[in-house]
């Protein structure tokens, strides 16, 4: 009786786990030879299985990469989102993947990081592309317990742009998630001291697991250029709100082939539990 109600006590707790990660595939670029998609989705794959990840965000990636990554995971797993050029299949993804045994999508949208968030749009003064945001609302078959996830990808260039987008998702996040739990994952383009990331870590309403983490995992930066870039800045976070304990926190820097990486930017790991 005692060893039945242990192992039912050590599911009980191991179902509460959330095992989120972040992670920038790099969009399929012909000038990265070496480094094609083809050759890296395998990769990409396999470091994903290994750390067993429930839920994830994936940013750049193009409609084929979502569909050729789905096919090298595990069967169950399933994705949400729509290209940033067009709101359909055009352009980038800010995508979340996660396994069909352990959640139920509820709701899903998206809203673009501008002045005009309801339409295909640039960030601000950004020339470059249009940014966006990918969020749903889940709920977890075992417990029943539903939480909102937000995966976004901010602009490279223009600090004000970034400030803006940080500004955004402070007002988006409570108009859609209400006070439900939250956990925002995302690429950046900025470390701990940048503005846009104190305005996201100080907000009261979100805060980040590597902050939260007792013993963080931090072997590199979270961009590594193919390996030819270490300059120890984090600029890939997950943010979690009150209601998720911190139990771990990692940059996951899994190379193959003698030191490749599957792709320019590390994943971010971290996982976190219920309260």
């Amino acid at each position: 009786m005692f060893v039945a109600t242990f192992f039912l006590v050590l599911t009980k707790i191991h179902a509460q786990e959330l095992r989120v990660g972040t992670y920038n595939l790099r969009n399929e670029n012909t000038y990265d030879t070496g480094n094609l998609w083809t050759d890296r989705c395998t990769h990409v794959a396999d470091l994903i299985k290994y750390h067993d990840f429930d839920i994830f965000g994936v940013q750049e990636a193009l409609q084929h990469q979502l569909i050729t990554l789905k096919a090298a995971l595990p069967e169950g797993f399933a994705y949400y989102g729509i290209g940033r050029d067009d709101g359909k299949e055009a352009g980038e993804h800010e995508a979340i993947f996660y396994k069909t045994d352990k959640f139920e999508v509820l709701k899903s949208g998206d809203f673009w990081l501008s002045a005009t968030p309801n339409v295909p749009s640039k960030s601000w003064d950004a020339p470059c592309c249009n940014r966006m945001c990918t969020w749903v609302e889940m709920k977890v078959k075992s417990s029943g317990k539903i939480f909102f996830m937000f995966n976004v990808h901010y602009d490279y260039e223009k600090d004000y742009a970034r400030n803006q987008s940080s500004k955004l998702m402070l007002q988006k996040i409570p108009a859609i998630a209400g006070n439900a739990p939250v956990i925002m994952t995302g690429d950046l383009n900025g470390g701990n001291n940048s503005e846009w990331y104190k305005l996201l870590a100080n907000s009261g309403r979100i805060r980040d697991t590597y902050v939260s983490a007792k013993e963080p995992y931090y072997p590199r930066g979270s961009f590594n250029g193919f390996g030819k870039v270490n300059d120890g800045e984090l600029i890939d976070h997950i943010f979690v709100s009150k209601e998720f304990s911190v139990k771990s926190w990692a940059v996951l820097s899994d190379t193959y082939d003698m030191g490749k990486y599957p792709s320019d930017h590390c994943p971010v790991f971290s996982v976190v539990d219920f309260n």
